[in-house]
């Protein structure tokens, strides 16, 4: 008995389709996935990380908020959106939504071999105070965090806010640990400085 791929490939993408305010958002995330996955391979050789247990701490919100901002869920608690954006209405949120991925992007490619989807000193780690690092110490998380709470208010489900909002707190809190981590592996001098005179995750806020 073979295993019918497709027809998996088609429950899944009709429930982000069908449950979402229109296929362009799908659309949008599902690139950036593909994309953002694909480009993982180009990174530096780590030297040192935090451990699994610890990153328990940031990986369980986001998981959970994962789970919650699935279409599926809504689906099985037999849950309807508290309001329905029009055609206009979505077309912003797409454009926001595709600035905070935009501003990720930026992120990621300014920050070359030194990126790491876990919290690690790379070979020869430098602090990176240009480009988006200069605006906030997160450009990806700004931007992930942008564009999750928006899309959470365009889908208009209690579960798909609260999945938003769990994986916000999720990048926030790695933040953070990564904050602690570096202060201390490129000294207090050099990153603790850069925290004290640029914004952690919100332009234009007082450092810290």
């Amino acid at each position: 008995m073979s295993f019918d791929f497709s027809k998996l490939l088609s429950v899944a993408w009709g429930g982000w389709t069908t449950t979402w305010p229109t296929q362009l958002l799908a659309l949008i995330w599902l690139a950036w996935l593909a994309s953002w996955v694909g480009a993982s391979f180009w990174q530096g050789r780590t030297q040192k990380q935090v451990m699994t247990l610890e990153s328990g701490r940031y990986r369980i919100p986001i998981l959970v908020g994962g789970i919650l901002f699935t279409p599926w869920t809504a689906e099985v608690l037999g849950e309807k959106p508290l309001w329905v954006f029009s055609n206009t209405g979505v077309y912003i949120v797409a454009l926001i939504v595709l600035a905070g991925i935009s501003f990720t992007w930026w992120g990621r490619l300014h920050l070359g071999q030194f990126w790491s989807n876990t919290i690690t000193q790379k070979e020869d780690h430098r602090v990176i105070d240009t480009g988006p690092y200069g605006i906030v110490r997160h450009p990806i998380y700004t931007g992930l965090i942008l564009g999750m709470l928006v899309t959470g208010i365009a889908v208009g489900t209690v579960t798909a806010m609260l999945g938003a909002i769990l994986i916000s707190l999720g990048m926030w809190q790695k933040g953070r640990m990564e904050e602690v981590f570096l202060s201390k592996e490129l000294g207090e001098d050099a990153y603790g400085a850069y925290c004290r005179r640029v914004p952690m995750i919100i332009p234009f806020l007082s450092p810290r």
